[in-house]
């Protein structure tokens, strides 16, 4: 589990007209939670996950990461897109193994790991099948199924259930809780979706338009284990409409 801080970032790309994509971010995101960036499209929700990363570097301001400056990529970061960015000639199971093997890991240290991976996520009969076999979402579980046979302890999420269909969706939703609930990695899911930010987070994050700012932290008051049920209360009705409100203006 992680811990992430993040003071004072700002984010601006250089041009003949410069374009400020984060300005003055300010949040914190306690190991093993589960916290969701909501905001209108081009708000800088995916810059920031890009700087969580290490794929980019802010302009201005400290990021950490456990304490350490976030200089690059690294295998305690995974990262989880839209598409599931899978090696098509690649098998489950070798997409899955891929990253350990590359790192020179021994068989012995991440085969049974893999094995539970792929039992968590509910691909334990596909583990022969190439990616052109499966569905999107199946896919997407393959992906995660790769970062946690890694070994990421912050799992980074832009948007990775926007292309699937409802039904699809909302069953991707419930499997990532049951990741979460089982393994507590520290999770920041990127959407633009009310709904799914509102299901999945213990924290919501509303940003901005661009220049991307935080606009308001919202603690969810839903009680975990959540379910489908959840989505049905008043409770969560009077936050969707709280949350749109607050959009909106």
């Amino acid at each position: 589990m992680s811990h992430i801080s993040i003071d004072k970032l700002y984010k601006t790309y250089p041009g003949a007209t410069p374009v400020k994509a984060l300005e003055d971010i300010n949040l914190q995101v306690a190991p093993g939670d589960l916290v969701a960036l909501l905001g209108p499209s081009g708000c800088g929700k995916s810059t920031l996950l890009n700087l969580i990363a290490g794929f980019e570097q802010p302009s201005q301001g400290q990021l950490l990461v456990d304490g350490q400056g976030v200089r690059a990529p690294g295998p305690d970061r995974g990262v989880v897109f839209q598409e599931a960015a899978l090696f098509p000639w690649l098998t489950v199971w070798e997409n899955v193994i891929f990253g350990p093997k590359v790192q020179g890991m021994a068989r012995s240290e991440y085969e049974d790991r893999a094995h539970e991976m792929i039992k968590i996520v509910g691909l334990s009969d596909f583990k022969n099948h190439l990616p052109v076999q499966l569905s999107g979402g199946m896919r997407q579980r393959v992906g995660i199924a790769r970062i946690l046979t890694l070994g990421s302890r912050v799992l980074l999420m832009d948007e990775p259930f926007g292309a699937l269909d409802a039904q699809t969706r909302l069953t991707m939703q419930e499997l990532l809780l049951t990741v979460w609930q089982k393994l507590k990695p520290t999770i920041i899911f990127v959407t633009h979706d009310i709904d799914e930010a509102i299901f999945l987070a213990s924290t919501i994050y509303v940003m901005s338009a661009r220049p991307g700012r935080i606009q308001t932290k919202i603690t969810v008051p839903l009680a975990r284990p959540r379910t489908v049920a959840d989505t049905a209360s008043e409770t969560f009705a009077a936050l969707k409409l709280d949350i749109l409100n607050l959009i909106r203006h």
